[in-house]
């Protein structure tokens, strides 16, 4: 019996994202975004990149992040940011809840899993679902989040969650890996220009304790 492997071809998603904004610009359009943020240093370059071609409304849901004082700063450090950076077209700040109780709920018998793995795909659907459920209520054209662009998160994931709600709600999804392109780079280079807070882990107790190990691990 002969087995045939085939290879799985992973999707260019910043391929996409030039089809999409290269569109836009030929139909001379500036749609609405809902873009969802994780923090300000990984905001920077996908605001000054996407702030070319979109109206922005950025959405700071993050219920992982603990404890209170961290959510706190990142929330503070992502007003000044959009407030100090020069935009194209204007970008407007709004904050979601701040639900503790609901990742927890969602991370419950995850608590062991390593960063990475199907806790952190589940707090990616947390998040993105609150994302295309206001875009679907505010009439926004695209949603999309700026996870992408941190070497730690899986692109490919976030794209097939991000297609799945676009379906179930109703409003496209901008597909990205804003990685690429040096968007990373650009990032690192943003937040040191603004003096932004750099935090050392994802935002969760989890990734907070696993942060800390790893620190640990490398004194030794």
């Amino acid at each position: 019996m002969v087995i045939v492997m085939q290879e799985i071809q992973k999707v260019n998603y910043q391929k996409m994202l030039d089809e999409t904004l290269a569109q836009l610009q030929k139909e001379g359009r500036v749609p609405t975004l809902l873009l969802h943020s994780c923090c300000a240093p990984c905001s920077s370059y996908v605001l000054e990149y996407l702030s070319q071609y979109f109206s922005i409304t950025l959405l700071y849901y993050n219920p992982n992040i603990s404890p209170a004082e961290e959510y706190r700063t990142r929330v503070e450090e992502q007003k000044r940011l959009i407030a100090e950076l020069p935009a194209k077209h204007e970008i407007r700040f709004v904050e979601g809840n701040y639900e503790p109780e609901r990742f927890y709920e969602m991370a419950r018998g995850l608590e062991q899993v390593p960063e990475g793995g199907e806790r952190c795909f589940r707090c990616y659907r947390l998040r993105l679902e609150e994302a295309a459920r206001l875009a679907k209520k505010d009439g926004f054209d695209y949603f999309t989040t700026t996870l992408s662009i941190s070497p730690l998160k899986n692109a490919q994931k976030l794209n097939e969650i991000g297609m799945e709600l676009s379906e179930c709600y109703g409003v496209p999804y901008l597909y990205s890996d804003f990685k690429k392109k040096n968007g990373y780079k650009r990032s690192t280079e943003l937040s040191a220009e603004y003096h932004l807070y750099r935090q050392n882990f994802c935002g969760c107790v989890y990734s907070r304790l696993e942060s800390e190990r790893r620190a640990q691990e490398q004194e030794k």
